[in-house]
């Protein structure tokens, strides 16, 4: 089965889950759209961490420039936007959703040519601190809300956009690892030297993974906007990086299988956890344990790396076999 089919198909699956997230309770529809950004975020992180062999912290700035570009734009439309006809809204929301994602390239191109000559964990503190300045910039910015946040006047995001989105982020970057010039990409991850050796310009292979996943974090930032309504710079720190990176570590760095299935037992984890800390057979000095998300992130970590330290799926690439086997099985 070609993936564009299969794109195809998750296309219309969002769709159709779409028309009926109306019969869903509100807090399940939350979580739902949680896991479809949380996805795009970390399918956009392997791109860097797992095949290009870059470890970037600052995730959440890329974010954080997508959300707050697209809400910006939405919120000054939306005023000339008010009576339009059915679909125009709709327009604007997806220009917007781009204009986050460009910018917030724009920004990852801005940091990682000067930067990505760096290696390992000067990368790492350089990315660090790039997501630092944005959370500090947008708390000086009186015309962003400041540190007393963003109203966004419009509610677009639902099953569709997001998992759509999700969709498409999963298929682009699979395509991109999997094509002869992605190739390029893991020849920089496997040994940087070798490839400089035999002319691979590394520095140009790293800038570009790193505008592309930078731009998908600008769309799952503007999915966000559109979603709460109302953007605080505290909700793109330092540990909203660090639970995407785990996500990225859990799933198995350079498996996008992996990254999507950790997302998502990463972003239902801490809902069960609550739901058993309110349970009455529950210890009460057991239940400030079972809410406390860090601790077990840490836990989880330190369990993975003793046991399965290339991640929950390593490299392997589920979708890549099933597409195989299905070639030749014809």
């Amino acid at each position: 089965m070609d993936s564009r089919l299969i794109l195809l198909l998750s296309l219309v699956a969002s769709g159709v889950a779409a028309l009926c997230s109306g019969w869903l309770d509100p807090y399940y529809y939350d979580v739902c759209i949680s896991i479809g950004i949380n996805i795009i975020l970390a399918v956009s992180l392997n791109l860097v961490n797992g095949y290009t062999g870059q470890f970037s912290l600052g995730h959440a700035g890329f974010m954080a420039v997508g959300a707050y570009t697209s809400a910006s734009i939405t919120n000054a439309l939306a005023v000339k936007f008010t009576g339009m006809p059915i679909g125009a809204a709709e327009v604007v929301f997806v220009l917007a959703l781009f204009l986050g994602g460009l910018a917030a390239a724009i920004a990852g191109l801005a940091v990682g040519i000067p930067s990505l000559r760096l290696r390992g964990d000067y990368l790492a503190i350089v990315t660090l601190g790039f997501g630092e300045i944005i959370r500090v910039l947008i708390l000086n910015m009186d015309f962003l809300g400041a540190a007393r946040g963003l109203s966004v006047t419009w509610h677009n995001t639902n099953f569709f956009w997001t998992f759509g989105l999700a969709s498409f982020a999963v298929y682009v970057v699979y395509n991109l690892v999997h094509s002869t010039y992605g190739r390029g990409f893991v020849t920089v991850r496997d040994d940087e030297i070798a490839a400089e050796a035999v002319g691979i310009n590394t520095t140009k292979y790293k800038v570009i993974a790193f505008a592309t996943a930078a731009f998908f974090a600008g769309l799952a930032g503007g999915l966000y906007a559109h979603y709460k309504q109302y953007l605080t710079p505290e909700g793109f720190n330092f540990f909203k990086s660090v639970d995407i990176v785990v996500m990225v570590i859990l799933g198995g760095m350079g498996s996008t299988a992996g990254v999507v299935a950790a997302a998502i037992i990463l972003t239902l984890l801490p809902e069960l956890l609550r739901m058993l800390s309110h349970l009455p057979w529950i210890p009460e000095p057991v239940q400030p344990w079972l809410e406390n998300r860090l601790i077990l992130y840490s836990l989880l970590l330190i369990i993975l790396m003793l046991t399965r330290p290339q991640g929950l799926f390593g490299n392997v690439e589920f979708l890549r076999k099933f597409m195989a086997a299905r070639r030749a099985g014809k």
